[in-house]
C-alpha cells in the first residue's frame, strides 16, 4: 500500500527553454484533458513563445521530472486610465499525480513575483476551472455574452443608422488582413480588456486548419469601408445543414467589432442577409453591443452569460494610483493577500475624477476585502455591493461600499474575445 507523501511545500520552481518545452506541452496536455499529442498542438503554440521568448514559462519539477507549468506573455492591454502593460497568465497545468500537493502554489507565487519585480501591476486570465483561481487572488472581472438569432427574427429597426457610401466587402482574412489590424488597433486602444495584438497573435486569430473548422466552412472577413479606409469587421464561418424542407444554413461569427454605428448596422446586415442562412449565432460579444439595441425585437436575442477574464492586481497601490475615477471617493482599504504579500495591509485612497493617491496607512479600515474581490471590481463591471450582501467583504464604515462602487464604475463594458 501507497503512502500519500502530503503536501510538499519547497518544490523546485525554476525556468525553462525550446528544447524542453515539449515535455512541458506534456504536462499541460494532459492537465487540461486534451486529446492530442504533444507534437500535433505545437505547431499552434510554438510561434507564440518563439515570438515572445521562453523566459517567462515557469516549470515545477520532482527530481528530473516536470510535474507543472505556468506561463505568461506580455500584453499592452487597455485597462481604466489607458493601456497598461499586463501578464496574460496561460499553461496553467499540474501533473495528475501530483495535484493538490502544493505544486501550483509554488509556480503561482513565483510567478507573482516574477510579475511584480517586472514592474507591472496586473495579471489576467481566462480560466478554464473557475474554482481555482480565486484562492489566488483573482476575480472574475469581464463578462461576455454568446447569443443566437432566428429567422426571421434576424432584423434591424428601420431608424438604425445607415451610410448608403459605405462599401462592404466579403474576402479571405488574409486578403485584407491590414484592414483588421487597423480597426482592431483603434479599437483595443480603448476598449478595456482588449489587448494588442502583434503580428503572431492575429496568426492565431486567423488560423483556419481543417482541425479548427469542426464542421463549418472556411473562416471569412467582412470588411465595411468609408472613404478614410476600414471602418468595421467580422470573422466568421458559415454551415451548410440540408434537411427534407430545403437548407438551414448557419453563420457563426467568431468576432465582430467597428468605430461608428454605421458600420456595426452595415456589418449586422450582411450577416443577416446571407442566403440560404436560418440562424446566426455570435459566439463571443460585449454585454453592451449594439446587437440588441438595433434589432427589432431584442428579446429574440437571449444572451448566455459567462465570465471571460479574470483580473488580478499584483500591485494594489500602483493599481488603485494610476486608475480613473468617476467619482470622488476616499477610504482606507484592509486588503488581504496571501500569495503577494507586498499587497497585504492597509491603503488609504483618495481618488477624484482627476486621478488618486495611495498611501500605506495605520489608520482603521473603512472596508475589509480579499485581493480577489477587489480585482473583480477594479475593471469596473462587477460591484462590490454584492460580494458585501454575501458577507464576503465588511464594511466597517457605512457607506464605503456605495461610494467605492460610483468611482470605480465604467460606462463601457468591458470585452476581450480572444482566449490566450
Amino acid at each position: 500500500m501507497t503512502t500519500d507523501p502530503g503536501p510538499r511545500p519547497d518544490w523546485t520552481v525554476r525556468g525553462t527553454d525550446r528544447d524542453e518545452y515539449p515535455e512541458v506541452m506534456r504536462v499541460v496536455g494532459e492537465a487540461l484533458l486534451t486529446p492530442d499529442l504533444p507534437e500535433e498542438r505545437e505547431p499552434f503554440i510554438r510561434p507564440l513563445l518563439d515570438a515572445e521568448g521562453y523566459d517567462r514559462v515557469l516549470v515545477a519539477v520532482d527530481g528530473d521530472e516536470i510535474v507543472g507549468s505556468v506561463n505568461d506573455f506580455g500584453f499592452e492591454m487597455a485597462m481604466p486610465g489607458g493601456p497598461r502593460s499586463v501578464a496574460g497568465v496561460t499553461g496553467v497545468g499540474v501533473w495528475p499525480t501530483h495535484r493538490r500537493q502544493g505544486v501550483l502554489s509554488a509556480l503561482i507565487r513565483r510567478q507573482f513575483a516574477d510579475i511584480h519585480a517586472r514592474g507591472d501591476r496586473y495579471a489576467a486570465l481566462w480560466a478554464s476551472e473557475g474554482s481555482i483561481y480565486g484562492r489566488f487572488g483573482y476575480g472574475p472581472a469581464v463578462r461576455e455574452m454568446e447569443t443566437t438569432l432566428r429567422q426571421p427574427h434576424a432584423r434591424l429597426r428601420p431608424d438604425a443608422p445607415r451610410d448608403p457610401d459605405l462599401r462592404v466587402r466579403l474576402a479571405d482574412p488574409q486578403q485584407v488582413r491590414s484592414d483588421l489590424e487597423r480597426v482592431h488597433r483603434e479599437v483595443a486602444a480603448v476598449q478595456v480588456g482588449q489587448f494588442q495584438r502583434a503580428a503572431h497573435w492575429w496568426d492565431r486569430a486567423l488560423r483556419d486548419q481543417p482541425r479548427f473548422r469542426k464542421d463549418r466552412g472556411p473562416l471569412m472577413a467582412v470588411v465595411v469601408s468609408g472613404s478614410d479606409g476600414p471602418l468595421g469587421y467580422a470573422l466568421y464561418r458559415t454551415r451548410n445543414a440540408f434537411e427534407r424542407d430545403g437548407f438551414h444554413g448557419q453563420v457563426h461569427v467568431q468576432e465582430v467589432t467597428a468605430t461608428t454605428p454605421a458600420a456595426w448596422t452595415a456589418l449586422y446586415e450582411h450577416l443577416f442577409n446571407r442566403d440560404l442562412v436560418d440562424e446566426v449565432v455570435f459566439e463571443c460579444v460585449a454585454m453592451d453591443d449594439p446587437l440588441h439595441h438595433l434589432l427589432v425585437d431584442r428579446h429574440r436575442a437571449v444572451p448566455t452569460l459567462f465570465t471571460s477574464l479574470w483580473v488580478r492586481l499584483v500591485d494594489v497601490p500602483g493599481a488603485l494610483s494610476e486608475r480613473t475615477y468617476a467619482a470622488p471617493a476616499e477610504a482606507v482599504l484592509e486588503v488581504g493577500d496571501r500569495y503577494a504579500p507586498w499587497n497585504a495591509g492597509r491603503w488609504h485612497l483618495k481618488a477624484d475624477t482627476g486621478g488618486a493617491r495611495v498611501e500605506a496607512t495605520e489608520a482603521d479600515p473603512d472596508l475589509s476585502l480579499d485581493v480577489s474581490t477587489l480585482s473583480a471590481a477594479y475593471v469596473g463591471q462587477t460591484s462590490l455591493h454584492g460580494y458585501l450582501n454575501a458577507g464576503l467583504v465588511t464594511e466597517h464604515t457605512p457607506g464605503t461600499v456605495e461610494r467605492l462602487d460610483v468611482a470605480l464604475h465604467r460606462f463601457q463594458a468591458p470585452f476581450c474575445n480572444q482566449v490566450f
